[in-house]
C-alpha cells in the first residue's frame, strides 16, 4: 500500500510574509505589487495570493488609485492553518491510492481482510495531518511576527515601515518620493 502525501507549496510561504508586510500597516493599505517587491516575487503572484486570503477574510481590500490591502482582523486572530487553506484549499494532505486491492497474491479480487476499513498506512496519515493541522491551528500570525521582531535588529521593523510609507509616497506623487532620511 502507497499513499502519496502531498506537500505545502511555496505559495503558503509568500502568503505567510504578504500578512508579515501587513502587520505593521494599521489602516494604510499596501499593495499586491509592493508586498511581491518587497520578497522579491511577482506582483502577479502576490496579487493572486492576496485574491486567496481576501476571498478567505484574512485580508480586505481597499480599492482605487491608493488601495491595496490590510488585514482584515488582528493577527493574533490569524492562524497559520486559515492561511494554508486559503491558499491550499482544504484538500487532504495525503491521497491514499488503495493499492492494498491490488495485490499480485489476490487472483480477481481483493479478500475482504485486505481492504476491510481504514488502510494501516492510511491510519498512520491521517494521524499525522491531524497533528499538523492542529499545530498549525495552534500558531497565529502574531507568534510569527513576534518571533521575527526578537530575531530582528530593533531598527528592522522601522525600515520596513519606511519601505512601505515610500513607495506609497511615490506612488501619490507620481514618482519617487523625498522622505527625509531617518538614518542620520
Amino acid at each position: 500500500m502507497v499513499c502519496v502525501m502531498a506537500h505545502l507549496t511555496a505559495s503558503v510561504e509568500y502568503g505567510l510574509h504578504c500578512l508579515l508586510g501587513l502587520l505593521d500597516a494599521g489602516e494604510q493599505p499596501r499593495s499586491a505589487r509592493d508586498l511581491a517587491l518587497f520578497q522579491g516575487i511577482s506582483p502577479s503572484f502576490a496579487a493572486k495570493i492576496c485574491s486567496k486570503l481576501e476571498k478567505a477574510g484574512i485580508v480586505e481590500a481597499a480599492e482605487g488609485v491608493h488601495g491595496g490591502y490590510r488585514l482584515a482582523r488582528g493577527p493574533e486572530a490569524i492562524s497559520v492553518l486559515e492561511l494554508v487553506d486559503a491558499i491550499e484549499g482544504h484538500k487532504p494532505l495525503f491521497d491514499c491510492q488503495e493499492i492494498r486491492s491490488r495485490c499480485v497474491l489476490f487472483e480477481e479480487e481483493a479478500p475482504k481482510w485486505a481492504t476491510r476499513g481504514v488502510c494501516s498506512i492510511h491510519a498512520v496519515m491521517l494521524k499525522a495531518e491531524k497533528a499538523m493541522r492542529e499545530a498549525l491551528a495552534s500558531e497565529t500570525l502574531a507568534d510569527i511576527g513576534g518571533r521575527l521582531e526578537r530575531k530582528a535588529p530593533a531598527t528592522f521593523g522601522a525600515d520596513t515601515k519606511s519601505w512601505f510609507d515610500r513607495r506609497i509616497a511615490e506612488r501619490r506623487s507620481g514618482g519617487p518620493a523625498q522622505v527625509k532620511d531617518m538614518s542620520s
